[in-house]
């Protein structure tokens, strides 16, 4: 009898160590896809055919009067290389400006979306992308990056991109819907990521005035331009050309290979920026600084 206890014992202890390493091992595989979407993952640009909708003779023009003021007041424009920061202290300890801001971003929830021409579209949504980015920021300050604003929903995800945030003509939405639903799939114009802001060093930079549909065009050339010709977007040293990470995270949006990218970066590089890209055919690494672009921090 002893002899068979002990068999089963040992099969036991056998049943739980096996069940115990397969358990490990899952939980090794989910850490690993954690950290590989974490580091490069990014979502698909899939189309919202909900948001497809508008009206190309429109005459309706959305006032941003409001984002304007706050804009003016909070952010400081980056000398030099230096990207444009926000005086999120200031911000946060202003509650009429606080209430401003929501005053505004509840306006443009109340937007009929689809009555507007296209331009204005980019513009209302860009423009909500930015202010709703901004009070996240207000509303869990002081935090050091955006990606430690863990609100969105899953177990492995980090930031705030995947939380509901706003509501528009009834839809609850994300900030990745208004980016990678929206944004970019029915545009399909790389500049798309030279107008929405993650409040990140390494992001190009929120703009000291509301994006309009009257002025988009000069807008989104001076955003691409602006960002390109700093080194957060490119730079060549040692004969070497570094880009920004996004240009690697949204590669597709880009030409999918580093010539194209490249002839990208050309069409806005000036200068000695310019002449290096001439002699240069391949990307040799990527740099993104995730650090919260605040006064406070410079």
């Amino acid at each position: 009898m002893v002899v068979v206890v002990k068999e089963q014992c040992d099969l036991m202890t056998g049943k739980q160590t096996h069940s115990k390493s397969i358990g490990l091992m899952f939980l090794g595989v989910a850490v690993f896809t954690w950290l590989l979407i974490g580091i490069s993952g990014v979502p698909a640009a899939d189309a919202w055919t909900r948001w497809a909708g508008f009206e190309e003779t429109s005459t309706v023009a959305i006032d941003h009067s409001e984002w304007q003021e706050l804009l003016s007041e909070y952010v400081v424009v980056g000398e030099a290389d230096d990207p444009n920061r926000v005086d999120y202290a200031a911000f946060a300890n202003n509650q009429a400006a606080r209430d401003q801001l929501e005053l505004y971003i509840t306006a443009l929830e109340a937007v009929e979306v689809e009555t507007l021409n296209r331009n204005e579209q980019f513009a209302f949504w860009a423009n909500l992308y930015n202010a709703t980015t901004v009070r996240v920021i207000l509303d869990h300050y002081p935090v050091a990056s955006i990606r430690k604003i863990n609100i969105s929903p899953g177990l492995f995800t980090r930031g705030p991109w995947g939380a509901k945030l706003v509501t528009v003509d009834g839809e609850r939405l994300t900030l990745d819907d208004i980016e990678h639903r929206i944004l970019r799939p029915t545009w399909q114009d790389p500049r798309v990521h030279y107008a929405v802001n993650c409040a990140s060093v390494g992001c190009p930079n929120l703009p000291v005035t509301p994006f309009t549909g009257k002025t988009l065009e000069a807008d989104l050339e001076a955003a691409a331009r602006g960002y390109v010709n700093s080194p957060r977007g490119a730079f060549v040293e040692g004969g070497e050309l570094t880009v920004s990470r996004i240009y690697n995270w949204y590669a597709e949006d880009f030409g999918d290979s580093d010539l194209n990218v490249i002839a990208h970066l050309k069409l806005y590089a000036e200068g000695d920026l310019l002449a290096a890209l001439e002699r240069t055919d391949r990307i040799g690494t990527y740099d993104y600084d995730w650090a919260l672009n605040d006064v406070a921090a410079n």
